[in-house]
């Protein structure tokens, strides 16, 4: 909860106890805590702004006023039931109050550590070779909207911006597509600010910086990692984040039109999975080829010459991370990738590795459950058999050791997981929806990724990476064969 949201139930909770056991009624001595009361709420919403959450908070000051002028007091004292019954219900109505703050926080991210302040921008191309599949029409093309994270000059005087862009219709959509709450559930994510100064200027610290290429999960979005694209970004990293439309949460584009995904929340076969593969994978060439002219001509002068395209590495998250695998072998550019709790769709890698620089982060939630049994679940999936279920598992082992193997990087974090990878772990703290401590998860993966990409990218030896494997022994870091 933030400052002032704690600040007036506090304090107008405390106004209310203090009414009821004092036995406060009549209008003397009512205007100043009322004005206190209705302060408190005015002055919250304007300074940190409104959300649903707060709404019972909200209705104190209301309930404080009908307890003064609604009831008259009784002459000769109250019964000490009276006032016990009427200090529960208080104290039920607290807890109805607080819940909904306490489990959807305005939260924020920690501040990135690397010596650059950090810049975003958002670019809308059209890949005018290819037509939207998901549209009716056979003039539409494929239209993408990419989010930019940079090393930024400070001193500009540029705004800090939201995490959301467009944020109504976007917690809309991440609300019911990829979580599939009500639409209003995750509205205060438009609260959210980042630690990105919009349109700032680029760094002149360096003469030019390596690109990442970041890819999202089936129906997430661009920046669902922000607290690690900000944070690479900090490092001296040009971090691009795709909208992969139509199977991103939603992507709205510059007139105000939105593409929602259309993909179910629950794909349920390796092979349904795999008919995407293709869309994303090419996508994701698409946006290194708009690179390389942004690179060569940028209309606003920020990246022209500030792209080192010799040093393009690549990240992802779930199916985002199976994708990084694929364009690690379809795509020459992509010299180091980094997947985060993805799967293995699409081609399968050889048995002697991908031949480049790769690193694994596991869940344990991941791992658990591709290390049950059919025997420590029989009973519990009645009508399907041990080949069925063992099939996909075997497969996910044998891919992820062939993706490993000839030098692959792998951890897994303790009690982590799959969302521990994203900022949906700090969505619903409470929830379960990410491990006991997602900070300290977002750590371990932030000081890893920077360090990863430092030693195949920069080029930097490998003691950071073994520093941290003595740091977070817990993490098992190895180096696969």
């Amino acid at each position: 909860m933030r400052i002032l949201e704690i600040g007036l139930i506090l304090i107008n909770f405390g106004l209310l106890y203090w009414a009821v056991i004092a036995n406060r009624k009549g209008i003397r001595g009512s205007f100043i805590p009322l004005e206190i009361a209705f302060g408190l709420v005015i002055v919250q919403i304007v300074v940190e702004g409104g959300r649903w959450e707060m709404i019972p908070a909200y209705m104190t000051p209301l309930l404080l006023t009908s307890y003064f002028f609604l009831r008259k007091r009784k002459e000769g004292g109250r019964s000490r039931v009276g006032v016990t019954v009427q200090v529960v219900l208080l104290t039920v109505y607290l807890l109805v109050s607080v819940v909904p703050p306490v489990l959807l926080p305005v939260f924020s991210f920690e501040k990135p550590t690397g010596p650059y302040a950090v810049g975003t921008t958002v670019y809308h191309w059209v890949d005018e070779q290819r037509r939207e599949a998901y549209s009716e029409n056979p003039a539409d093309r494929r239209e993408l909207m990419v989010q930019i994270w940079y090393p930024a000059a400070e001193g500009g005087g540029e705004e800090m911006g939201p995490y959301l862009q467009n944020a109504s219709k976007m917690t809309k959509a991440i609300s019911s597509k990829m979580m599939g709450l009500p639409a209003f559930t995750l509205s205060h994510l438009g609260l959210i600010k980042s630690h990105s100064l919009l349109e700032a200027k680029l760094s002149d610290s360096e003469s030019r910086y390596p690109v990442l290429l970041f890819a999202h999960g089936m129906n997430g979005y661009r920046n669902q990692n922000m607290f690690q694209t900000e944070e690479l970004a900090s490092h001296g990293y040009i971090v691009i984040g795709i909208d992969f439309a139509y199977e991103a949460a939603a992507s709205v584009y510059p007139d105000g039109r939105t593409a929602l995904s259309k993909i179910s929340r629950t794909l349920t076969s390796n092979t349904q999975y795999e008919e995407h593969i293709p869309l994303w994978t090419d996508d994701a060439t698409f946006v290194l080829n708009q690179v390389e002219k942004l690179n060569r001509n940028d209309y606003t002068g920020r990246f022209t010459g500030k792209m080192d395209l010799e040093r393009i590495g690549m990240l992802g998250h779930s199916f985002g991370g199976a994708v990084t695998v694929q364009m690690m072998m379809k795509d020459s550019r992509v010299k180091a990738a980094l997947s985060m709790d993805g799967g293995f769709y699409g081609s399968p890698v050889s048995d002697i590795g991908l031949g480049k620089p790769f690193f694994m982060m596991y869940s344990e939630e991941t791992y658990n459950k591709v290390m049950t049994s059919y025997d420590d679940v029989a009973k519990q999936i009645g009508g399907v058999s041990r080949e069925a279920f063992e099939a996909p598992r075997k497969e996910y082992i044998q891919r992820s050791g062939n993706a490993l193997a000839g030098g692959g990087l792998s951890i897994l974090i303790p009690g982590s997981k799959h969302a521990s990878y994203s900022d949906l772990a700090l969505f619903f703290p409470m929830l379960g929806l990410s491990g006991p401590d997602s900070r300290r998860d977002h750590r371990i993966v932030n000081e890893f990724s920077v360090a990863f990409f430092e030693r195949y990218l920069k080029g930097k030896d490998d003691s950071a990476l073994q520093v941290l494997a003595a740091k977070y022994p817990e993490v098992n870091f190895k180096v696969n064969k």
